[in-house]
């Protein structure tokens, strides 16, 4: 088996990997035969602000010819290489193509919905010694990282609908939530935020997501909390992945760094008491669909969290009829009989970001324990778009889940994507045919 592993821009060495290439190598099943490779992209493409992961995608698959021909293989990922491959198998391997080369996608700590910390900017983010090491990362690398992007949401739709078990590929997703003390960063909360390893949420690195799609009605309204009247938005799609994918948070594992990373801690000396170590090996031996159920199944008997450090993530796009992003609203969530924003348990929503280019998308992190906690079980959803008024208009929407959809679509440990469509009214005087003998000037139509 030749097993890769995909190093960043600035990497000269393996020693970004710790020991775990030597490790794995000396503890896997001999049957495995494993034969380590090393992908270094900065040979390839430089960390520039042009660069975009689909460049980095392309570039790998130029890399992987020249290194491993047409061999099946597998590989390791960590952080944003993850959603590299991701890409790449979406670019190059679409759903009419049945025969994949990548047997076994291992990715430690991805960024597959993103990090809080993108939005820092370049200078920033290049000091957090938790992610790139002191090196400046690209803008267009940190647009896709930001939460909300443009790109996780093509990526994560185009994931939805591509069955990766169906064509031989494995994927396993290993994420820490402990924060190493050493990589906090005093002028940020978010190194230090509940539920991550210090750079990505346990719930942003997991693939096991949903999609819900809610198109705005005209036949039915509803007083909303305010007293103002809402048009209710109806779910016209749901989609959750084909498969239910291999997922694990590692304990005492953070990021990166010698003393907690999930990767690069792992030595010769400690490797047998690493349970990253253990995952990795026990998903390599996956051959079959069946093993892999298996694997995933006694993983989740065998997780020993506490249920009290649990949260989710929900990321809204606001979009119209027309194709255009909204971008100036009010996004509130709804609890109890009658769907008022008051009624929200205290620290449910944890944080909440909205895109810095596309403005029309917010993320929000909840607190997966509290849904359970509120009043009647319910849960709903209110947009006030602006202009409410004028030529070009937005009216209000509102959307109330039931009990089994709460707890169905916001899982602990998991993204949801909700995708809202308003209707954009236009005002019946925008277009006017003028008569013979009329004012010649308009210009008072305009209003302000």
């Amino acid at each position: 088996m030749k097993l890769v592993f995909i190093h960043g821009w600035s990497v000269t060495s393996t020693e970004t990997y710790g020991e775990l290439p030597q490790v794995l190598a000396s503890l896997a099943d001999p049957s495995l035969a494993i034969e380590i490779k090393h992908i270094y992209l900065g040979r390839y493409i430089s960390f520039n602000d042009a660069v975009t992961l689909d460049d980095i995608a392309i570039a790998f698959e130029s890399a992987r010819k020249r290194e491993l021909g047409d061999s099946e293989f597998s590989v390791i990922t960590h952080s944003t290489g993850g959603p590299v491959v991701r890409a790449w198998l979406s670019r190059f391997y679409p759903l009419a193509l049945a025969q994949v080369p990548l047997k076994h996608l291992i990715m430690l700590a991805p960024a597959n919905h993103g990090s809080a910390l993108a939005q820092l900017g370049k200078s920033r983010i290049s000091r957090l010694k938790a992610w790139f090491d002191g090196v400046e990362p690209g803008q267009r690398v940190l647009d896709w990282l930001e939460l909300g992007s443009d790109g996780q949401h093509q990526l994560n739709h185009e994931w939805l609908d591509w069955n990766c078990l169906e064509k031989g590929v494995y994927p396993f997703v290993f994420t820490g939530e402990t924060i190493d003390k050493a990589l906090y960063d005093y002028m940020n909360s978010y190194t230090g935020e509940v539920g991550s390893d210090g750079v990505v949420r346990v719930a942003a690195a997991n693939l096991n997501f949903s999609c819900l799609e809610l198109m705005q009605q005209e036949s039915q309204t509803c007083i909303s909390f305010d007293g103002q009247c809402a048009q209710l938005l109806q779910l016209t799609e749901q989609k959750s992945s084909l498969s239910q994918y291999v997922f694990d948070v590692i304990p005492k594992a953070s990021h990166s760094n010698k003393k907690m990373g999930i990767l690069n801690a792992v030595t010769r000396r400690n490797a047998q008491n690493k349970p990253v170590v253990q995952r990795i090996l026990a998903s390599l031996l996956v051959e079959s669909v069946s093993d892999y159920k298996v694997l995933r199944q006694r993983l989740v008997d065998n997780a020993q969290r506490q249920d009290n450090n649990r949260y989710c993530m929900m990321v809204v796009r606001i979009c119209d009829d027309l194709g255009h992003g909204v971008t100036d609203f009010d996004f509130f969530l709804l609890c109890g009989d009658d769907y008022h924003a008051g009624n929200l348990p205290r620290g449910l929503i944890l944080d909440k970001q909205r895109n810095s280019i596309n403005g029309n998308t917010i993320t929000l992190y909840l607190d997966a324990n509290k849904l359970h906690k509120l009043k009647a079980g319910k849960l709903g959803f209110k947009v006030s778009a602006r202009p409410d008024y004028g030529f070009s208009y937005y009216k209000s929407a509102e959307f109330h889940c039931q009990p089994e959809q709460v707890s169905q679509w916001l899982c602990a440990d998991q993204t949801l994507m909700l995708d809202i469509t308003l209707k954009r009214y236009i005002a019946d005087d925008t277009f006017s045919f003028a008569q013979v003998g009329d004012e010649p000037s308009f210009k008072s139509l305009a209003g302000d």
